[in-house]
């Protein structure tokens, strides 16, 4: 039996300063009369808050409670971007992972929130779940990106597609684009790169499939961009390689010998030597 999964990226203009939940509502009621197929629908990070640490909640608020309806009522999957959330007195950027039942079946924190402009704690925990006769799915977001380890470690542990919600409004979303395309080549993964526009980003999501082929990339404006995946072509790539050549996982799991970089203190490599501390910058929005 084929593992079909059907996507919805929603690449939504975001107020910044404003909870953007009703309005993530509304998209979420179009996506369901305009495409009833699609099992899963995935937001840009900090859409419903805007960028705005100020409206940091707990884990249970209003908002939470009626994306859990609505997927229950839809029976669907959904990620709503991510929020900030509180958390004692720490505050964290965090997405989940909501189910057709309207439970919460997974939450992520951020690794790494992109320091010194972002002014939130960081996570400990990677993450994946599981969607029923699908497949598995990894969820990382924004910055994490660019850290190949994070990518490296949710495929590791079964992840045949990562979503990565972002809010990328500056200069480096170019190369966003072409770690994108990376990190799905390398792990041979789908991976699925959800941008704001307005104060949430400017725009240019992009789909990637596990060959490192851009399936779809949006340009600066609102769009639902849909796309049914393929899960038994990740078996393939991996099994017989990448355009028929190479068999990544095969080749690292063959291999005896260490990587250095991850033995011993990350600090003590040569790369840290001539490094400062990280430079201020003026903190704008969240």
């Amino acid at each position: 039996m084929a593992r079909y999964l059907g996507i919805a990226g929603v690449q939504m203009e975001v107020v910044a300063g404003e909870d953007n939940s009703e309005r993530m509502i509304t998209k979420l009621n179009a996506v369901c009369v305009r495409f009833p197929w699609v099992d899963i629908v995935v937001f840009s990070e900090l859409c419903p808050c805007g960028l705005n640490r100020d409206l940091a909640q707990p884990l249970g608020n209003s908002s939470i409670d009626r994306f859990c309806e609505w997927a229950k009522r839809e029976k669907k999957w959904l990620i709503p971007g991510s929020f900030y959330e509180k958390n004692g007195d720490k505050i964290h950027n965090t997405a989940l992972v909501i189910g057709p039942d309207g439970d919460i079946k997974a939450r992520y924190r951020k690794l790494f929130p992109w320091a010194p402009l972002e002014r939130s704690d960081p996570g400990e925990e990677f993450c994946v779940f599981d969607i029923p006769d699908k497949g598995r799915c990894g969820l990382c977001i924004c910055y994490d990106q660019w850290f190949p380890e994070v990518a490296r470690s949710l495929t590791w542990m079964g992840a045949e597609v990562i979503f990565c919600p972002t809010a990328t409004y500056t200069s480096d979303r170019s190369l966003e684009l072409v770690l994108a395309q990376a990190n799905a080549g390398v792990n041979q993964v789908y991976f699925l790169n959800v941008n704001g526009v307005g104060g949430g980003g400017i725009g240019q999501s992009i789909f990637v499939d596990p060959e490192g082929r851009v399936l779809q990339m949006s340009g600066d404006r609102e769009i639902i961009m849909t796309e049914i995946i393929d899960l038994d072509v990740v078996y393939r790539v991996r099994e017989y390689g990448t355009l028929g050549l190479s068999q990544l996982w095969k080749d690292l799991g063959s291999f005896t010998g260490k990587f250095p970089v991850y033995e011993g203190d990350m600090r003590g490599g040569g790369v840290f030597r001539s490094l400062g501390p990280r430079k201020l910058h003026r903190i704008i929005g969240g």
